[in-house]
C-alpha cells in the first residue's frame, strides 16, 4: 500500500521504513504511529501514517500539532468509512500525545483527496507552489 500512495519513492526505502515501524523504532524524533484497517478476513483495506511535529501551516505555533504524514485506502474500500475511521483513529493517537489540532497535506491537483479532507472537517490553510533551479 505505501507504494500505491508513493509510488516516486523507492521501495527499498518504503520497505525499510515500515520495517522500523513493525520493529518499533523511533523513526524521526518525534513520535509517530502506522494505523492500518483490516477486512474480516485479514486483508489490508487502507493505512494511516500519523505523527507529531512542532508546527504546521495555519495551525497554532506553542504547541505540536498532529501531521497526516499518508493516508491510502484501496479503491475497492474507498467510500465505505474506511478512511474516516481511519482518520479518526489518527486523531485519537493525536489526542492523547496531546495534541488540540491535526493537520495534512496534498497535491494541488489531487481533487480526491482534497474533496476527503474537507469531508473530514480539514480547512485550507494555505496554496503554495514550490521552486527549484539547477545551478
Amino acid at each position: 500500500m505505501m507504494s500505491l500512495l508513493w509510488p516516486n519513492a523507492p521501495v527499498e526505502e518504503l520497505s525499510e521504513e515500515l520495517d522500523s515501524f513493525l520493529r518499533g523504532e523511533v523513526v524521526g524524533t518525534l513520535p509517530s504511529a502506522l494505523l492500518v484497517s483490516c477486512d474480516e478476513d485479514g486483508a489490508l483495506t487502507g493505512l494511516i501514517e500519523v505523527g507529531l511535529r512542532s508546527h504546521a501551516d495555519g495551525c497554532d505555533t506553542a504547541r505540536p500539532v498532529g501531521f497526516v504524514e499518508g493516508w491510502f485506502v484501496h479503491e475497492r474500500w474507498r467510500n465505505r468509512g474506511v478512511g474516516r475511521e481511519l482518520m479518526r483513529a489518527a486523531e485519537d493517537w493525536a489526542r492523547a500525545q496531546g495534541c488540540h489540532e491535526m493537520a495534512s497535506d496534498t497535491w494541488v491537483d489531487h481533487e480526491v483527496s482534497q474533496r476527503a479532507h474537507l469531508a473530514l472537517g480539514f480547512e485550507v490553510v494555505d496554496r503554495c507552489v514550490h521552486y527549484r533551479k539547477q545551478l
